[in-house]
């Protein structure tokens, strides 16, 4: 299973429409998760053309986002990979471990917030930010985020430069 991760697209400010880096790696992916911020629910819309979508709500997301069906956290089986969702993890210091307490049951906890790309293992569990394809901050490039799960088993995590 293919799984794209975005986070943090803030549109229409920054995403006017799917940047086509973006679009080549959604093209076959069997699903998409964006970990908050998207702004406009227009987005999910968008993005749903590609492949089936899981968004949670983000600091900047208003109400036609909530609407559209995202929650603050969310909790998904992929296949029996358990992955969870939240938009901000919080601090960096501990940031394990309090997604481990958050998520007890979870393999993996997809986060967005600070568009600071992370894939990190401890306290048995595995947090991942995919960074924002289109604000990309003080980071060299805007990224994504791909997901190889196979037999419910996280096979590759990969951060991909997008811009």
């Amino acid at each position: 299973m293919k799984v794209v991760v975005l986070a943090d697209t803030h549109a229409p400010r920054r995403w006017k429409s799917c940047p086509p880096a973006v679009a080549a790696h959604l093209r076959g992916a069997d699903l998409i998760l964006h970990a908050g911020d998207v702004c406009t629910a227009d987005v999910l819309v968008e993005l749903s053309a590609y492949a089936p979508v899981h968004a949670v709500l983000g600091n900047n997301d208003g109400p036609d986002v909530a609407a559209w069906g995202a929650p603050e956290t969310l909790g998904l089986d992929l296949g029996g990979l358990r992955v969870a969702m939240i938009h901000d993890s919080g601090q960096a210091a501990g940031r394990t471990a309090r997604m481990r307490r958050r998520f007890p049951e979870a393999d993996l906890v997809v986060f967005g917030h600070s568009h600071i790309p992370m894939d990190l293992t401890g306290d048995g569990v595995r947090v991942f930010n995919p960074g924002s394809p289109t604000d990309r901050r003080r980071q060299p490039y805007g990224t994504i985020g791909i997901l190889d799960v196979d037999g419910g088993v996280l096979r590759r995590a990969e951060i991909v430069p997008v811009t």
